[in-house]
């Protein structure tokens, strides 16, 4: 019986160190082609999953990470898009979780107040802007309302929300920040505050919250969904303060980037696609080590200024993981296809190494299987 015992045991361990070593395999297995379409985040026209949609491409065969909806189209001018209902919305996003092999990351533009893709007038709640919360400075409130926020896009199947904004409202008549009444104020500690409440409540809810726009968009005069919004002279260093206080908080959340130009940060670049704002200032000297966004590569701060492979090419250098192409400034059912095209020819020419992308899946990876674990 000792001897049957002894067996057994050496069988057990001898099968959980192949196990062991399989699993170890099977990551080493992972493509290249895996890899890079994690790093890349799209939108897509729809109510609903159908055959002929390009998201069905875009995930099953170039495994595209992540997912946007919008409530309204852009360039139709309708809002013929993605959102109708809450029972639409919550079928939607299970469907595209069913498409694809990895956790997709499902995302939105959820603030409240004038940026709310979830309207009132389509059976979804109500959230109040930040403006407002910042204005009433009520703890208590802002719970509140960041808590009904994060169970909602939990029910409704949604994990990452491009919210909260930490943009300073130094400039209030700035168009695309303070006429939108999208800042909590001017005050960097009223700012860190609120926003820590809503990263708080959306951790809690399993809802990635993504602190916006890097390194701060507050004091621009022009909106970089239309044109290059230059910050040389407006730009203050207390617009980093929020950053730097959320760094060091121990929240979990990831950053998106701004399409804001400040030559005194980066003469040649916009922030998007500048290592020394994204790699040498987030990274090096803040601290942070999560999963960075960009924002819209179509829009026209980007579009109009930069090809598309120097777009790419330099948002990846400048230290970006995930690149946002939300198909709602111009519509291209093919972009997926393309960036992947451009990724692997700068992997081949040796302009982009493989460390690279792999520095990026690890970071995309270890915040999606954090989410699969709560």
């Amino acid at each position: 019986m000792k001897n049957f015992s002894l067996y057994s045991v050496l069988i057990i361990v001898s099968i959980g160190f192949l196990l062991t070593c399989n699993s170890a395999a099977g990551q080493q297995e992972i493509s290249v082609d895996e890899k890079i379409g994690q790093m890349l985040m799209v939108g897509f026209k729809g109510f609903a999953i159908t055959d002929t949609s390009h998201i069905v491409r875009d995930i099953q065969e170039y495994h595209t990470g992540g997912v946007i909806l919008f409530d309204y189209d852009v360039p139709t001018s309708t809002a013929n898009r993605n959102i109708e209902s809450p029972e639409q919305v919550r079928v939607l996003n299970q469907r595209l979780q069913e498409l694809a092999d990895y956790p997709l990351f499902l995302a939105v533009d959820q603030e409240g107040g004038r940026v709310a893709r979830l309207k009132p007038v389509r059976n979804f709640l109500n959230h109040v802007s930040a403006e407002y919360l910042g204005n009433l400075d009520n703890p208590d409130s802002t719970k509140f309302y960041a808590n009904s926020m994060s169970e909602q896009l939990k029910d409704l199947g949604f994990n990452v929300n491009f919210a909260p904004v930490v943009d300073l409202n130094t400039n209030p008549d700035n168009p695309v920040i303070g006429k939108l009444e999208r800042s909590f104020g001017e005050d960097p500690e009223l700012v860190t505050r609120h926003a820590a409440i809503f990263l708080e409540e959306f951790e809690q809810n399993g809802v990635v919250g993504v602190l916006k726009h890097f390194p701060g968009h507050g004091s621009a005069w022009n909106d970089s969904h239309v044109g290059m919004a230059d910050v040389t002279d407006t730009w203050d260093e207390s617009e980093l303060e929020p950053y730097q206080n959320l760094i060091g908080s121990g929240r979990q959340f990831a950053i998106m980037t701004a399409h804001v130009f400040n030559e005194n940060l980066d003469p040649e670049f916009p922030a998007t696609l500048s290592s020394a704002v994204q790699t040498n200032l987030l990274r090096n000297r803040l601290g942070f080590e999560g999963v960075l966004f960009s924002d819209d590569m179509q829009m026209d701060a980007i579009r109009s200024f930069y090809g598309l492979e120097t777009a790419i090419k330099q948002a990846i250098y400048a230290g970006v993981d995930v690149l946002v192409f939300g198909n709602n400034s111009v519509y291209d059912p093919g972009i997926v296809p393309k960036a992947v095209e451009i990724i692997k020819s700068l992997l081949e020419s040796g302009e982009i190494t493989e460390e690279r992308i792999n520095r990026s899946y690890n970071r995309i990876m270890r915040l999606k299987n954090s989410l699969t674990d709560e």
